[in-house]
């Protein structure tokens, strides 16, 4: 099976992330996307809507989608979540499937300063996605030995979610950003106000 990766924060889940691994489904013939929330991000400090709130929504986000899941890796092991785990723990779980990590064209400049960046690359193609705004640079693997890097166009939509949380501090709606699921779970939850 062909499988895309698409990590992140989701705080909160957005439509620009649905269109994203939708976009990278039908660019790389994916047979399945999963989001992978993090647990701990080791880039960011605080200001966090929790684990479990942040994978709810991404549940929410992808039910009905026959080809979107969401997994708990990230979230159920302790400490950072580093991307270079992940994959290690999702290749001896699933050593026939065909890993692809999916990171929008925002990310794609960083990845070399993540943590272990040439066993990262050693343990799955990456695909960046174009994200508006974001113009993709130049997308040749930085090292050697890796399983290859590629590009995916087509359409994106220009949503963050530190403008969603900074909309919703002011008093304002999630509605039509995120999926109608997510909109009511924040709601709920009292997230982001």
């Amino acid at each position: 099976m062909r499988v895309g990766l698409l990590g992140g924060t989701f705080d909160p889940i957005h439509l620009g992330h649905l269109r994203a691994a939708e976009t990278a489904r039908e660019g790389l013939g994916l047979d399945l996307v999963a989001f992978v929330p993090s647990g701990v991000p080791p880039h960011r400090t605080g200001g966090l809507a929790s684990a479990l709130d942040r994978f709810t929504m991404a549940c929410l986000a992808s039910a009905g989608h026959p080809h979107f899941t969401v997994w708990d890796t990230e979230v159920k092991r302790p400490g950072p979540s580093y991307t270079v785990d992940t994959l290690t723990t999702l290749r001896a779980e699933r050593p026939s499937d065909e890993l692809v990590l999916l990171v929008g064209s925002d990310t794609w400049p960083e990845m070399t300063g993540w943590h272990e960046p040439e066993r990262l690359f050693a343990l799955a193609e990456v695909a960046v996605v174009d994200r508006p705004g974001h113009p993709t640079p130049n997308v040749v693997a930085p090292f050697s030995g890796g399983r290859g890097v590629s590009r995916v166009e087509g359409p994106a939509l220009p949503i963050s979610a530190t403008s969603i949380r900074e909309h919703l501090r002011r008093g304002g709606s999630a509605r039509y950003l995120v999926p109608g699921t997510v909109a009511e779970f924040i709601s709920r939850r009292g997230l982001y106000s």
